[in-house]
């Protein structure tokens, strides 16, 4: 299960530039190459998945396994189009569609808590669901993961390095 992150309010100029240039950097990487492929192949599998042979591994059910079938392939799209969506906004940064201080807006940024695992919900689903929502869960930690570097970490702090003033003082004093 997810759960919503806190929004840490409007960022100083500083901040949003920190971050886009983090945005930019990403956008352009390997690393956003392999996830963005990674990303879209999971949702093409699962889509064909949940289309095709899903339906008639859930036609196969009893009641009760059908609902926890029904439940949990509606909570693994909802996961893949959160994916999905970020992962689009930062190809948008990289095709130079999209401002990467844009990017940096609350309501492009995913915004969800950490993965919890849980077990499936019902013992007889189809073990084909189950390892797409494995895989699900593990890109979206991934993609967190991604997030909070890219939106949370590169800020500057907000609050001086005591460690760094004493070193710009010395190197003042000794210029």
């Amino acid at each position: 299960m997810v759960e919503a992150a806190a929004d840490t309010g409007p960022a100083a100029p500083d901040a949003i530039a920190s971050r886009a240039a983090v945005v930019r950097d990403f956008a352009r990487s390997e690393l956003f190459e392999r996830t963005f492929r990674d990303g879209m192949e999971l949702v093409e599998d699962t889509a064909a998945y949940l289309d095709g042979e899903g339906r008639r591994d859930s036609r196969l059910l009893s009641r009760q396994a059908a609902l926890s079938y029904a439940a949990e392939s509606m909570a693994l799209t909802t996961r893949l189009m959160q994916i999905a969506s970020w992962l689009l906004v930062q190809r948008a940064v990289r095709e130079g569609d999209m401002a990467p201080e844009l990017a940096c807006d609350a309501r492009y940024r995913l915004n969800v808590g950490p993965v919890s695992r849980s077990e499936p919900s019902h013992p007889d689903l189809p073990i084909a669901l189950i390892e797409h929502m494995v895989r699900s869960e593990k890109l979206l930690e991934r993609v967190i993961y991604l997030d909070r570097r890219m939106y949370l970490e590169a800020a500057p702090d907000a609050v001086e390095n005591p460690v760094q003033s004493q070193l710009d003082r010395l190197k003042a004093a000794f210029s």
